[in-house]
């Protein structure tokens, strides 16, 4: 829109934001919400004609000159883990959609990556408050036994009441719970998840729900976890049926997939919105399909290279 063109934006849901809105309910992780907020702004400045609750289809898209689909990703279910009687297989997506209100006290947490650590985070948080009020900062201040007071020594004996719920975070992975972690940031939620008590667990094979728990072995073990529920985070699968249909379709206009609709995986907000703007800037000659990518290793020492050639040779 910024570089004159008509764009139309189709959201099937109420609002925008999709993972954003799931991350943003995250303790520590309000601020995804200053984005969005942000991109709403833009979107209005630039007159994008948003389409909240329109699923877009084939037959809508075919007046359009291109069509980008950002249809995101769904969260990987496993066919071998179904609810019991007892025990309640959740997706995480489910669970901080509806804020956790149908988990009971005994969880376990399928999956230790990243979103792992965030669902683990999120159910040992009793109250959730909102960004930057005086109440979160206070709830900060107790857990990490901080002395906010003017003349205080900065430090206080730690007074947060431990959370209602017991966490089991398990991974199949032998290596260290959350090594995949922000090298900066891993160690605050390793610490902070121990601080409530989760169990970390690794070494795991997921074998059964059933109404007595949760069976599974452990180093070869077998165990059954005493848990009322079971969240799984175990991955992602692309939402790329529209992206398909569109390709199939010899008719259609030029139709490219950025973010989790090309490449499903961790959540890399980073990496769909580079795509987006890579591809902004060249929709009108690009290729359809192409995926335009941050250059990374030798490609993106290759690139600067170039650069730097060409601007020597330029002055």
């Amino acid at each position: 829109a910024e570089r004159g063109h008509a764009v139309t934006l189709f959201e099937k849901s109420r609002q925008i934001g999709g993972q954003f809105l799931l991350a943003a309910r995250v303790p520590g992780k309000g601020e995804f919400r200053e984005t969005l907020r942000y991109f709403g702004t833009m979107l209005k400045k630039h007159h994008v004609d948003v389409r909240l609750e329109s699923e877009a289809d084939p037959a809508t898209l075919k007046s359009f000159d291109r069509a980008v689909v950002a249809t995101g990703v769904r969260p990987r279910m496993l066919s071998s883990l179904q609810s019991s009687s007892n025990v309640t297989v959740h997706s995480y997506a489910d669970v901080l959609r509806e804020g956790g209100t149908t988990v009971g006290d005994r969880v376990a947490v399928v999956g230790a990556g990243g979103i792992g650590f965030d669902v683990a985070e999120f159910l040992t948080h009793d109250a959730h408050y909102e960004p930057g009020s005086p109440e979160e900062l206070a709830a900060f201040y107790d857990e990490w036994g901080i002395d906010a007071t003017s003349n205080g020594s900065g430090l206080t004996p730690r007074s947060a009441p431990p959370p209602k719920r017991t966490v089991h975070l398990l991974q199949r992975k032998k290596s260290a719970l959350g090594a995949g972690l922000g090298k900066t940031t891993g160690w605050i939620h390793r610490a902070a998840l121990r601080n409530r008590g989760v169990e970390f667990v690794r070494g795991v094979e997921y074998k059964a729900v059933s109404d007595d728990g949760f069976h599974v072995t452990i180093d070869g073990k077998p165990k059954v976890l005493d848990v009322t529920d079971v969240v799984l985070c175990a991955g992602q699968e692309s939402v790329d049926d529209l992206y398909r249909a569109l390709r199939a379709d010899a008719a259609a206009s030029p139709v490219f997939a950025i973010g989790g609709c090309e490449q499903a995986g961790e959540l890399d907000a980073k990496r769909a919105i580079d795509q987006g703007v890579r591809l902004a800037t060249e929709i009108e000659t690009a290729d359809a399909g192409a995926v335009f990518t941050m250059p990374v290793g030798w490609q993106a020492n290759a690139l600067k290279m170039v650069r730097d050639i060409m601007g020597k040779n330029s002055a």
